[in-house]
């Protein structure tokens, strides 16, 4: 009974090696962070021995979170490794639970949704590129006056912009998977195990 289930598994596979691959270049970026700010530390320990912190440690540990944070949404929507209140839910019949999933996969979406879209926007305020017919078609709003960057490293902000986009647009992408998925599980009358 359940809607497309082939092509549903077909797609849930592909969407499972991307999602697993954006979550482990989520981790290598954490791990770059993690460096930076260990060299940058010992540096500023090491100040008399002519060493000293890693210019714009600050901005990279800061550009690098939101690109890592976007990076692992995917994976944890598919995973459903967000925050539930099992102790109540767990109660319930196997029917009871896939509705409350579907539900909250439905909630989830339109967040997703949501930050896609003012991510959007953020990054048509940054993106100094583009004529304006171009930007309208996009909803990218009018060419800033110049175009904002970092202040120590002078990284054009529409970059660390652009790359939390992409992990957004395939979190959005997910987010939808995910309602169709568990559409099936209601359909089947209990979810499965992922």
């Amino acid at each position: 009974m359940a809607i497309a289930k082939q092509a549903e598994m077909r797609v849930g596979r592909v969407i499972t090696v991307l999602s697993r691959w954006m979550a482990y270049s989520g981790g290598v970026v954490l791990a770059g962070i993690a460096l930076t700010t260990v060299f940058s530390v010992i540096g500023r320990a090491l100040l008399g021995f002519g060493l000293g912190p890693i210019k714009g440690d600050y901005e990279i540990v800061e550009m690098g979170c939101a690109i890592a944070v976007f990076a692992f949404m995917p994976w944890c929507q598919l995973k459903r490794g967000h925050v539930t209140v099992d102790i109540f839910i767990s109660r319930l019949s196997e029917r009871s639970q896939a509705v409350l999933g579907l539900i909250g996969d439905v909630f989830l979406a339109g967040a997703a949704y949501i930050i896609l879209w003012r991510l959007w926007l953020g990054f048509g305020e940054k993106v100094p590129f583009g004529s304006d017919a171009f930007r309208a078609a996009l909803s990218m709003g009018s060419k800033p006056f110049f175009a904002e960057s970092t202040y120590e490293l002078e990284v054009p902000l529409w970059i660390p912009f652009g790359l939390c986009l992409i992990g957004a647009a395939f979190f959005f992408i997910v987010a939808i998977f995910t309602v169709w998925r568990s559409l099936n599980w209601v359909l089947d009358g209990k979810e499965e195990r992922v």
